[in-house]
């Protein structure tokens, strides 16, 4: 089978089945895993974030989005070139990817295209066996969305009874984002409360003074698209009344993919440092004269 993924997550599910080989084409954001970078880019983003502040990409994407402008490129000759059987994108969010509809007039094909939309972490579970189903690998959906819900469970075991943590998880700086979707379950399955997030909605704009004004005991900041440090350096000037800590939230945290479950755990550490151990990177931040980040 020959694949087009124009989904980052979808990428790593792929290549988590044992499908690497069969990826044909990916999106410009498929970083994961290392074996993927090179392949053919058939989807990209018309914004380069690398040289913007996160409130100038926040103001690129709004006036897009008013325009009805579409933020990504497809290069439809490519991949009428590259012919593929399968082609896996989503329409949970018109700023992740491009969405079906979107493929279906830019790029007329006849590939099958099939649409990843989870909300919850149990609809990305169970995202892992429908797109295994696709490639004729169900038992290892089976066993990769096993591995996913053990380690959740492990997690979910050691922080039992424990008093959860009040925090406020960032998915953007300038303005703040509150944690959407699967997000409000992760930090419940570790241990903790978000203090503005609504369970299975999407994430939305807030203000500083907002969160601040809940008092959270832990902030977590892990903006879409960018690792830890760049997480870090995004948040350089902003001053916390309360803990906080950068995390890699473009692997651990927007992706709707295998890696969440790890996320889980990271955020149980986070959260209940004697209860789980520490194992992704983060980084603490100090305080500072306050600026957009």
């Amino acid at each position: 089978m020959r694949i087009c993924s124009f989904l980052p997550s979808a990428t790593e599910i792929i290549c988590e089945l044992g499908f690497s080989d069969s990826l044909v084409g990916v999106s410009e954001e498929c970083r994961w895993p290392s074996a993927v970078v090179g392949k053919p880019v058939v989807t990209a983003a018309r914004i380069d974030s690398s040289s913007l502040s996160s409130l100038e990409i926040d103001e690129a994407v709004r006036n897009s989005l008013r325009d009805d402008r579409s933020l990504y490129t497809i290069d439809a000759e490519l991949i009428e070139t590259l012919r593929p059987d399968l082609i896996v994108t989503q329409d949970l969010c018109a700023v992740c990817a491009v969405s079906s509809g979107e493929l279906a007039s830019a790029c007329p094909v006849a590939a099958e295209v099939v649409s990843l939309d989870p909300r919850t972490f149990e609809a990305v579970v169970e995202s892992v066996r429908l797109l295994a189903g696709k490639l004729g690998a169900a038992e290892r959906g089976d066993e990769l969305a096993a591995r996913m819900l053990d380690t959740v469970e492990r997690v979910t075991s050691a922080v039992r009874g424990l008093p959860p943590l009040r925090v406020f998880f960032a998915e953007w700086l300038e303005p703040p984002f509150c944690a959407g979707h699967w997000l409000l379950e992760m930090i419940e399955l570790a241990g903790g409360v978000d203090v503005l997030g609504r369970p299975g909605e999407p994430s939305h704009a807030t203000t500083w003074e907002t969160v601040f004004a809940l008092e959270p005991k832990l902030v977590v900041v892990g903006p879409c698209g960018f690792g830890v440090e760049e997480a870090a350096a995004r948040a350089e000037g902003i001053v916390w009344p309360c803990r906080a800590v950068a995390v890699d939230g473009d692997g651990y945290y927007s992706r709707p993919a295998p890696r969440l479950a790890d996320g889980v755990r990271q955020l149980a550490h986070l959260f209940h440092p004697d209860a789980v151990p520490a194992g992704l990177p983060a980084i603490p931040l100090g305080a500072g004269a306050r600026a957009g980040a």
